[in-house]
C-alpha cells in the first residue's frame, strides 16, 4: 500500500470514529482531498486508492490538472475566486465552495446560463472576521442568500467556512457550531433554490470536531498528501 493510499484509510477511519462518536452514519460525510500545489501523479495515486472528490483553489492550476489528468473525478473549487476567472470553471466543478458576494454569484449564474447549466454553490462566511480569508460577515447572511438566491442557474447547497487556526480543535469547535446554527437559520427561511444540505468545514486538525458539529464535507490536503511546498 501506498503511503497517499495508508492516509486515505487511516482517516476515513477517523471520520468513522467521529462520526461513531456523535451518532452519526460515516456515508453523511464526505472526504474533500485538498490537491492544490500537488502535482497531478499524487491526484492519481489517490484516486487508485478509491478517493473522488478532489478540491482546487487557483483557477490556472485546477483548469490544467482537469485536462491533464482525464479522470472521471469530481472536482470542487474551495478558494477565493475572482469574477473574472468564473468562465474558466464553467460547467468543471461539482460544488464551489467559496461563494462570498452578490457580484460573484452573479457571474457564476450568467457563465453557467450559457450551458444552460445549474451551478452548485456554497456559500461562505468568515465567523472569525480574519482580514487575511475570504467570507462575508455572517451579519449579512440572510439579505446575501436572499439576493443570490433569486438568481437563475444557482442551486445554494450549504455554507462553508475557514475559521482561525488553533492546534486545540476544541478552540475551534465554537465556529463550526456557529456555521451550522446560521445554516438552520437559513434553511428556517424557505428560500427558492436553496437546499441546506451541505457544511463544508474542517480540516487535516480538526475534522473530527468540525464532523460532531454537523460537517458534511470536510477539506483534508496536509494529512492525504503531506505539506505542501
Amino acid at each position: 500500500m501506498s503511503e497517499i493510499a495508508a492516509n486515505l484509510s487511516r482517516i476515513r477511519e477517523q471520520i468513522k470514529i467521529a462520526c461513531q462518536k456523535c451518532g452519526r452514519d460515516p456515508k453523511t460525510v464526505r472526504l474533500v482531498a485538498v490537491s492544490k500545489k500537488k502535482p497531478g501523479q499524487v491526484i492519481s495515486e489517490a484516486y487508485a486508492a478509491g478517493q473522488q472528490i478532489f478540491g482546487e483553489s487557483y483557477v490556472q492550476e485546477f483548469t490544467q490538472k482537469v485536462e491533464a489528468l482525464q479522470l472521471p473525478l469530481e472536482w470542487h473549487f474551495i478558494g477565493g475566486l475572482q469574477g473574472n476567472k468564473v468562465k474558466y470553471l464553467r460547467g468543471k466543478t461539482a460544488l464551489i465552495h467559496s461563494v462570498d458576494r452578490y457580484s460573484l454569484a452573479r457571474e457564476i449564474s450568467s457563465q453557467w446560463g450559457k450551458i444552460d447549466a445549474t451551478a452548485q454553490i456554497l456559500l461562505q462566511f468568515n465567523l472569525g472576521r480574519e482580514t487575511s480569508k475570504s467570507g462575508a460577515d455572517e451579519t449579512e447572511a440572510l439579505d446575501l442568500a436572499r439576493k443570490i438566491c433569486a438568481l437563475p442557474h444557482l442551486q445554494v447547497r450549504g455554507l462553508m467556512t475557514l475559521p482561525p487556526y488553533y492546534d486545540d480543535p476544541e478552540e475551534v469547535r465554537p465556529y463550526f457550531r456557529r456555521l451550522r446554527q446560521l445554516g438552520e437559520s437559513l434553511a428556517a427561511e424557505n428560500l427558492p433554490n436553496l437546499q441546506m444540505q451541505e457544511l463544508s468545514m474542517g480540516m487535516s486538525h480538526d475534522f473530527s470536531v468540525a464532523i460532531e458539529e454537523g460537517a458534511t464535507l470536510v477539506r483534508v490536503g496536509t494529512a492525504i498528501f503531506g505539506a505542501r511546498d
